[in-house]
């Protein structure tokens, strides 16, 4: 069914910007070449607006070609949003959800909105027959579950929609699937429009040496709950927070709800506002949460990666990734929950507590989307590992506890330098610790009256000690953890006796 002439003169009063027109000619243009059984990807960071695009290329292309298209999603919500937003473009349009068995009323609509796992079942199902398809849309096409679906559109215009051009699934190529990719305005570039707040990243070096690879190429919820749940985690989960983030509105992502859970604890506990929420929650708790969210000012949200789509709230005004993940997508997903501009926010930030930001690069970093659509395999095996990462870690003693070491001059040590002589010279690899713990023990009696406090000043080296033990096993090729471990019992032991030593001199 056609739209009316009013109907579509009421739709065109409707702004689109400037980019948004660029992008929707292009891909226009791409039809009009490729009018059917041509696959197009387009890219556009989230924020874009990628809804409102589809949404006027639905209905410019229904006015043009009189054909029906199906939008597919791969959540309830997006079939919601999308649906509603279609509306508001004068796109008469029906969901199909699970109510939905049969379409005996499709001759009444030009479009079509469902999700993936339901309109597969109902098509192979033989009970629900589509006619007249001529495009299917397909959001956050990054998503593998809905390749499954092409088989049945093989003759159809598809057109995916992806703030990143990289398959959930590192086995599966979108290259596979899709014959070209255009690629829409960059973070930046929306950033000096106007149209997204400017990110400010705070980086905050965590070892990830326990987590383990699932066979999703992410780490394992299982190996992230034992680092994050521990009480050194949380702390300085809660630290970042308050010397970051304090007093502004904040999700919190996490990989677990256990993990969430911690979270929620240790910040009701220091007397913040937070909820937790996790998939488990019921639909009305859920929409309780969000709506105390939205009208509490320096709310917290605490969840598990539950809000990483489908999830728009603008006051947003702090993101802190309490987790570390390999998957690119899932980095954009997450920072992109808090870019939305709002006059009141020109800036939002970003709390980094999984070396995100090492492994990526930062949010609003130019990426050549086009090399990563050809040779995702080049991409993935460039990206840096955990190991390298750590490397160039460098502790700096905070300044609360420099100040226990105000009468020492010199708190620098350089590891790499120290053995760089022991080859030169020909000495014992183990003199750069030895060296190391005279100056450490040096700094304690130098800060102390007697060898019993400084014995208790030493204890507040422990970050120190591991850094340089760190940085020393990786000089000498040994870096595995039970020998760090015994590295670090024994530098503790010989930096006592040296204390001892030092006050009977």
């Amino acid at each position: 069914m056609a739209l009316l002439p009013t109907e579509i003169a009421k739709k065109e009063q409707k702004v689109l910007y400037d980019y948004q027109k660029r992008d929707i000619d292009k891909i226009f243009s791409r039809l009009e070449e490729f009018p059917e059984a041509y696959n197009l990807l387009y890219q556009l960071p989230t924020g874009g607006g990628k809804t409102v695009i589809f949404s006027e290329i639905v209905r410019r292309y229904i006015k043009a070609t009189k054909k029906k298209v199906v939008v597919l999603t791969h959540r309830i919500e997006l079939c919601s949003q999308t649906s509603k937003m279609l509306t508001e473009f004068q796109v008469k349009n029906k969901i199909i959800n699970s109510s939905v068995k049969e379409l005996y009323d499709q001759d009444e609509y030009m479009c079509f909105v469902a999700m993936v796992e339901t309109l597969n079942n109902r098509l192979n199902d033989d009970k629900l027959e589509l006619n007249d398809i001529g495009m299917v849309i397909i959001d956050e096409a990054h998503y593998n579950s809905f390749r499954k679906l092409f088989r049945f559109f093989k003759n159809c215009f598809i057109l995916g929609v992806t703030a990143t051009p990289l398959s959930s699934n590192m086995k599966l190529p979108m290259k596979d699937n899709y014959n070209e990719l255009i690629v829409g305005d960059t973070i930046n570039s929306l950033i000096k429009s106007g149209f997204l707040s400017t990110p400010v990243t705070y980086t905050y070096d965590v070892g990830l040496g326990s987590l383990k690879i699932g066979m999703n190429g992410d780490y394992t919820v299982k190996s992230s709950e034992e680092l994050y749940t521990n009480m050194q985690m949380q702390d300085k989960l809660l630290h970042a927070y308050e010397e970051r983030s304090k007093g502004k509105k904040t999700l919190i992502f996490n990989n677990g709800i256990n993990t969430s859970i911690y979270v929620y604890d240790t910040f009701k506990k220091a007397g913040y506002p937070i909820r937790h929420l996790d998939n488990t929650n019921s639909r009305q708790e859920r929409e309780d949460i969000l709506e105390w969210f939205k009208q509490t000012d320096d709310a917290i949200l605490t969840s598990v990666s539950i809000l990483t789509t489908g999830f728009d709230e603008p006051t947003v005004e702090s993101i802190i990734l309490n987790r570390a993940t390999k998957s690119l997508t899932l980095y954009f997903q997450m920072i992109g929950r808090g870019s939305r501009i709002l006059p009141t926010k020109p800036e939002f930030s970003i709390i980094d507590l999984g070396n995100n930001t090492a492994r990526f690069g930062l949010w609003n970093a130019e990426m050549d989307w086009q090399s990563i659509f050809r040779s995702p395999d080049f991409y993935y095996d460039s990206l840096v590992g955990d190991e390298e990462i750590e490397r160039n870690f460098k502790y700096v003693l905070p300044d609360d506890l420099r100040k226990e070491f105000a009468n020492s001059v010199d708190i620098e040590f350089d590891i790499e330098d120290e053995y760089a002589k022991t080859k030169r010279y020909n000495l014992r690899s183990l003199t750069v610790l030895e060296k190391s713990i005279e100056q450490h023990a040096k700094m304690c009696v130098e800060n102390s009256e007697d060898v019993f406090d400084a014995r208790i000043l030493s204890r507040i080296l422990d970050k120190d000690i591991e850094y340089r033990v760190r940085r020393y096993s990786y000089c000498i090729s040994k870096s595995t953890k039970n020998y760090r471990d015994w590295l670090e019992e024994d530098y503790k032991r010989k930096l006592r006796s040296k204390i001892n030593q030092l006050f009977m001199d």
